[in-house]
């Protein structure tokens, strides 16, 4: 068997966060001033070099860490330690992000002497966007000036520019005095006989006049709202433990991951980040998938998700920005591009997905929580989702959701699959909007059923029938015009001319998972999905291998996205589908023991899992952590149990089917309406399980989904 040894999907980086501000160093913690190094603060690079030389000479680390997922600790050797009689003296590196940043530089000595060390460091800003020093490109320019301030031993850099209000102030604090000349701050520290002496960098932006504020000098979690929603999102997440190492190691890992990406937004503490280090951004789709896949490990993420979802309805016709009334933000971004105006993203609206999405995972949060004031507070913004859909969604009034763009910056493509040639016919060539694809008309269909159970429980009782006359009526109409026998799959979308592309891809896992499918078309469905030119091996590639298009290191033509493992999961499980579930699954969970902490990237690559591909490979510049990547674990563990929730009922509905690789599961702190339980799954001998429950009153029934009873009988 070949050994693969774990990976790091950056290599060349290492990088912390918190809220709204990211560091970026290379693998030895400096700023080199190499892209897309720096230190970022709403999506602005207010440092981006940071030399520091000791007694003329640059420290190197040997050892550079992360720590608790804000801060990062570094060593370096000031001279020859093992050379007698002892003049060893080390250079620690505490760096601490919050609003500002702050570098403590920590010389410590093991001498029998004083050592006298000379210390400058030369900072220097650019004010680049985060997306110009991902891709290196500079759309916007400007000149920076530096002004000292003696007085308050300040320097101050402005970027130049009449159209933004942006700068940095940066302070050097030390037991001896500071000096400033040159673009360089210099002070001459004693260190005594087995001392230590010490200098503080602060580093804190300053943005149409607020000034953030660098955290203190402590691992602890600085007082700020990121830094408060990580601690209780720490607190609230299930754990779970199991005898297969590898999964108790993934889930501990999303679980740690999710806890660090929340941006702390005053709407929606929790809710989190795309991922790190290029997404943090207010991400509305992703923000709530994320959270509604974790909803095992805790329900907060979604109900902040939700109300900052809620505070982000578009309000007018703006083409700019793909902005209509009702519309939900697809994605929101703080950094100089989009702040002057050089692209749409500073409240962007492009995608069709995110008002149906609302509406499934209001149904799903009420599922979970039974928080009927919440659904209340959150009805309007369902009534308008809706509206937008009615009004909006189905311009050509065919019954089907079709997007299109009218921004000359937006996005082409305005499906789950968003990426300019991801929608392809089966020639090879990009389909021209506008565009039905198959796993809106999934999401409208799920939607309408959720907001019926949402309107019905509100005391609106017609409107609930409504909408589940709809949502049968959409079922019907999709079928005939998506379903294509031949191919034992559904066409990836409609055309401009109404005519099914028909393109094998992944879009069938999300049908399974709204329940669009008949049942008993669901088995045929599954069987294609992991067949050979879908199924890498890791997990189902977004493109069919064998389709003319099929690139597997591309973002949607044939790579494997872990969220969509998720999704397809709960989908499989929903249909009884265990045999594929389980192939999915252990693909997953493989794939996840290639990477560092069992952290799977934001998307593999779909090479086959083979003897010439010990290890998948990833999309180049993949987010790592990914939220939605780290969520697709726990929504995969949910799919083992086929697990649903009715909190109203203060009941879960269980039909566990673990395969011989996963012989048990324990959850700790599981909660469902108000109750928190530990959940305890054993494989037994011929594949039969055994459940047992502690905690809160709660009932857990066995039973299965009314598709998978179907399913079995042939239905």
């Amino acid at each position: 068997m070949t050994r693969v040894t774990n990976l790091r999907v950056r290599p060349d980086l290492l990088y912390v966060a918190s809220g709204w501000s990211t560091l970026v160093t290379d693998v030895r913690g400096r700023i080199t001033g190499a892209d897309p190094q720096g230190f970022f603060s709403r999506n602005t690079r207010v440092l981006s070099t940071e030399r520091i030389t000791v007694d003329g000479r640059e420290p190197i680390p040997f050892s550079t860490a992360n720590v608790q997922g804000h801060a990062q600790l570094s060593y370096a050797e000031l001279g020859e330690g093992e050379v007698l009689p002892s003049r060893a003296a080390y250079l620690l590196t505490h760096r601490f992000v919050g609003d500002g940043l702050r570098t403590r530089f920590t010389l410590v000595s093991y001498a029998e002497e004083a050592l006298r060390f000379p210390v400058e460091i030369r900072p220097g800003a650019d004010f680049a966007d985060t997306s110009e020093a991902e891709t290196g490109r500079r759309v916007q320019t400007g000149d920076v000036g530096a002004s000292w301030d003696p007085a308050h031993q300040e320097l101050r850099l402005t970027y130049r520019r009449a159209d933004i209000d942006r700068a940095v102030a940066i302070r050097v604090r030390a037991e001896a005095p500071v000096r400033y000349a040159d673009g360089a701050f210099a002070v001459e520290l004693v260190v005594p006989p087995g001392g230590s002496a010490q200098v503080d960098v602060l580093v804190e932006p300053v943005f149409d006049g607020e000034r953030l504020i660098a955290p203190p000098a402590t691992f602890a979690e600085p007082d700020e709202p990121a830094a408060s929603a990580r601690a209780r999102l720490a607190a609230e997440l299930t754990r779970l433990s199991s005898s297969n190492f590898d999964v108790t190691a993934a889930w501990r890992c999303a679980v740690d991951d999710l806890a660090v990406l929340p941006l702390g937004e005053p709407a929606g503490p929790t809710a989190p980040m795309a991922g790190l280090p290029i997404y943090q951004e207010i991400f509305g789709r992703d923000t709530m998938t994320a959270s509604w896949q974790a909803l095992l490990a805790g329900p907060t993420m979604l109900g902040d998700s939700l109300r900052l979802n809620a505070q982000h309805l578009g309000r007018r016709l703006d083409e700019w920005r793909d902005e209509e009334p009702g519309k939900p933000l697809h994605e929101a971004r703080r950094g100089p591009v989009s702040v002057l105006g050089l692209d749409p993203f500073s409240a962007y609206y492009g995608d069709w997905s995110t008002a149906p999405d609302f509406l499934v995972f209001l149904g799903q949060y009420l599922a979970w929580t039974g928080d009927l004031d919440t659904v209340r507070d959150l009805l309007p913004t369902a009534r308008r989702a809706l509206a937008w859909i009615e009004r909006y969604g189905d311009l050509d009034g065919d019954g089907f959701l079709e997007y299109h763009r009218r921004s000359r910056a937006g996005l082409k493509n305005q499906g789950w699959k968003d990426s300019d040639t991801a929608i392809v016919d089966e020639h090879g060539h990009s389909v021209p909007n506008p565009i039905a694809t198959s796993e809106l008309q999934a999401y409208w269909y799920a939607a309408l059923r959720h907001a019926a159970v949402v309107f019905t429980v509100t005391g609106h009782l017609a409107r609930g029938a409504a909408l589940l006359g709809q949502a049968r009526r959409l079922a019907r109409r999709f079928h005939r015009a998506f379903w294509l026998p031949d191919r034992g799959c559904y066409a990836m979308a409609l055309g401009p001319d109404k005519q099914p592309v028909r393109s094998v891809n992944s879009n069938d896992g999300h049908l399974l998972a709204t329940g669009i499918v008949p049942t008993r078309i669901g088995p045929v469905v599954a069987a294609r999905l992991l067949a050979p030119d879908m199924f890498s091996g890791w997990g189902v590639r977004t493109l069919s291998s064998a389709h003319p298009a099929y690139n597997p290191f591309s973002y949607h033509r044939g790579s494997v996205w872990p969220v969509e493992a998720g999704t397809i999961g709960l989908g499989l499980a929903r249909y009884g589908c265990w045999d594929q579930l389980h192939r999915l699954a252990e693909g997953m969970f493989a794939a996840a023991a290639l990477f560092e902490e069992h952290r799977l990237p934001e998307v593999l690559s779909g090479l086959p899992r083979d003897s010439a591909h010990p290890h998948p490979g990833v999309y180049p510049n993949s987010c790592s952590p990914q939220a939605w990547s780290a969520s697709s674990i726990i929504a995969l563990v949910q799919a083992l149990l086929a697990l649903r929730p009715a909190a109203p009922l203060r009941t879960i509905f269980v039909d566990p089917h673990l395969p011989e690789w996963l012989p048990d599961l324990r959850l700790e702190g599981v909660q469902v309406g108000g109750a928190t339980v530990d959940l305890v799954v054993r494989r037994r001998r011929g594949g039969r399980t055994s459940i047992s429950v502690r905690g809160d009153r709660l009932a857990v029934i066995r039973r299965p989904t009314l598709q998978a009873v179907a399913t079995r009988h042939g239905r």
